[in-house]
């Protein structure tokens, strides 16, 4: 049944109905082996329990699985501990109404599991965290989680191998809690800051004599994650936090690390930190922004991606005064975007870094558009109406303004760009309708109609409803 969800699973659903109610009995077969291949098998099947009403299969299958996490067999905790983490992945928000069910089951697995399933424990929650997010951050819910993942914290020591999850957990939870995660953060920061500053300090004792070894990279880079996770969760209340460590200078070491995941947990948190108090970041940018400069390498995609996702928030808090270091990074830029075969992430995240560079310093940026105008429409034309995209849209709209030759080749993709909008903010609306209206008047109205004669239907009558053109 499980590899029928790979090889045949439209084969597969006319049945389901029967199967799933048949599979979820299967979750108390007295063969403890049974019970562990079922889970597993259920969790392959979790996209379409979802798809259907909740209480006919999910509020079923949901009950058993939290059972079947308690269960007396260790091999059948693993399983079902595991399938309900795919089955949070698929559910998420679905899972709200019940999570107070789900927390009391999670939680009284701490006190039940030993060392290997509290590893599975911890993907558990920090997935349910991620699912559910800031549903999370209720007085009730946080008196039952916190407790235990503090106390195991407590009782693990800066070199054991175990925080790594514990580490991944508390990242997923303090983000999902936001203010929530108020109480705990303090302790959480000063111990995360601690493991990097150990980290490197070992690291650097370990490049000289033959005789040291080298440390695990492994807790700087979870401790950096931690780190991301508070300032996301709780934004300018890490303030204070920042203000009181040395973890911009520590940045600054691990921004120039020989290793790419150490970098690219680096650059997350500086966007992170930037979003969150660019106070503190803004007289290290002359620092860090060289470094950012020369890790926009696209054969590593996750350091490319955070770096160019760092320069971008780091542009809408400088400003004009970004300037100096746009040529640092905007040839870069520019190359990654015209690359063939780039991963959608990264062609995303660079069309916004270029459209935010070119809103806070377009007499810089305006020259190159017509080298980029084109994977710049069609990296933005997919993605969701959110902030990111309206700074970017802003930064275009204002570079055409500068350079409206730069367009003219390309402006069908501009045109199909703007129509993927669905609901801009009035002022960036406008913004549109000036440069429609602009072209349209500029070519006159016999060659308007033709041009836009070569646009698909859905496009001609989304431009002519909402703009008028």
């Amino acid at each position: 049944l499980c590899v029928c969800v790979y090889c045949c699973m439209q084969g597969m659903i006319p049945y389901l109905p029967e199967l799933i109610p048949h599979l979820v009995q299967c979750l108390s077969d007295k063969k403890a082996l049974v019970r562990s291949i079922t889970c597993w098998t259920l969790s392959r099947y979790a996209h379409w329990v979802v798809s259907q009403p909740p209480d006919t299969y999910l509020k079923p299958l949901m009950t058993e699985l939290l059972k079947r996490i308690l269960d007396s067999n260790k091999r059948v905790q693993e399983a079902a501990c595991s399938a309900f983490a795919t089955l949070e992945e698929e559910a998420c928000t679905e899972l709200v109404p019940y999570l107070a069910f789900i927390l009391d089951t999670l939680v009284f697995a701490f006190s039940k599991y030993q060392h290997k399933n509290l590893l599975i424990l911890y993907d558990a929650i920090g997935t349910l965290a991620d699912s559910v997010g800031h549903h999370l951050n209720k007085p009730e819910y946080i008196q039952m989680l916190m407790p235990p993942l503090i106390q195991k914290w407590n009782q693990l020591k800066d070199e054991d191998k175990d925080l790594f999850p514990l580490l991944e957990c508390l990242s997923s939870v303090a983000t999902a809690l936001q203010s929530g995660f108020l109480p705990y953060c303090e302790p959480v920061y000063q111990r995360c800051v601690n493991l990097v500053q150990k980290t490197l300090a070992q690291a650097m004792v370990s490049s000289q004599p033959d005789q040291y070894e080298a440390p695990d990279k492994d807790f700087m880079i979870v401790a950096l994650d931690l780190l991301s996770g508070l300032a996301e969760g709780l934004g300018n209340t890490i303030e204070q936090l920042v203000a009181r460590s040395n973890i911009l200078t520590l940045m600054y070491q691990c921004m120039q690390d020989k290793m790419p995941e150490v970098r690219q947990s680096s650059f997350a948190l500086l966007g992170d930190l930037t979003k969150a108090c660019f106070q503190h970041v803004k007289p290290c940018i002359a620092d860090f922004m060289p470094i950012l400069g020369t890790n926009l390498n696209p054969e590593l995609i996750s350091v490319c991606n955070n770096a160019t996702w760092a320069i971008g928030e780091i542009s809408i808090q400088m400003g004009p005064e970004m300037q100096p270091y746009i040529a640092m990074v905007l040839h870069q830029l520019v190359e990654i975007i015209n690359r063939p075969n780039t991963p959608k992430t990264l062609l995303e995240n660079t069309a916004i870094t270029i459209g935010r560079l070119g809103y806070v310093c377009p007499q810089e940026v305006a020259p190159m558009l017509q080298q980029f105008i084109r994977p710049w429409c069609t990296s933005l034309r997919n993605i969701r109406d959110n902030e990111e995209k309206d700074s970017a849209f802003r930064g275009i709209c204002t570079m055409i303004s500068v350079n409206p030759g730069g367009v003219v080749q390309d402006f069908i993709f501009f045109c199909d760009a703007v129509a993927s909008w669905v609901n801009p903010k009035d002022d960036l609306r406008d913004m549109f309708c000036k440069i429609l209206h602009g072209f349209k008047n500029q070519v006159g109205e016999e060659n308007w109609r033709r041009f836009s004669d070569q646009f698909p239907m859905p496009l001609k009558e989304r431009l002519a409803t909402f703009y008028g053109v």
